[in-house]
């Protein structure tokens, strides 16, 4: 999806695509239009400071950033434009994550990225991150957003039901 996008989806590599496929599938889920695109904070670095700086006038109002090892695309992205951005750290070798988490949390004072967890979990916590930004200022989409939250707790306590009844039958 590209037209008239509400979000911008960046990884710094396209391997970092299973990723941000959870983050695809909340984003049709709730009906926000979403750009996908890979772009390097060190290979392009051109490219994605240009496409930060005119994400605002091109209606983007939520930069999610998916990128491992150094993970400065985040940052760079941030230095670019007053957008929100999520940052998702990406595991690769040798530490698993945890250099991507340090440079996507280590932000200077006055640039901020928000970070969600690594992995998989973290482009469906990101798209979630970014729908409840734009719910902010969108009645129907605050109130899907309310009965997808309803609709979790219910399968946990269904669960807890059932298990319930699993152990008075054990």
């Amino acid at each position: 999806m590209s037209e008239q996008a509400q979000v911008a989806v960046l990884m710094g590599s396209k391997s970092d695509l299973p990723v941000l496929q959870g983050a695809f599938r909340v984003f049709d889920e709730f009906g926000i239009r979403y750009v996908a695109r890979v772009l390097s904070a060190h290979r392009t670095p051109e490219a994605a400071a240009a496409f930060a700086a005119g994400a605002e006038a091109s209606g983007i109002r939520v930069v999610i950033c998916a990128a491992g090892m150094a993970a400065h695309l985040g940052g760079v992205v941030a230095a670019h434009t007053t957008l929100p951005v999520i940052g998702i750290p990406v595991a690769s070798e040798p530490f698993n994550a945890l250099d991507s988490l340090l440079a996507t949390v280590q932000m200077p004072p006055g640039i901020p990225v928000a970070a969600v967890t690594a992995g998989k979990a973290g482009g469906k916590n990101a798209a979630l991150y970014a729908v409840a930004i734009l719910a902010l200022s969108s009645p129907e989409l605050a109130t899907k957003l309310k009965a997808f939250r309803r609709e979790q707790a219910e399968q946990v306590l269904r669960a807890d039901a059932e298990l319930q009844q699993e152990l008075k039958q054990s």
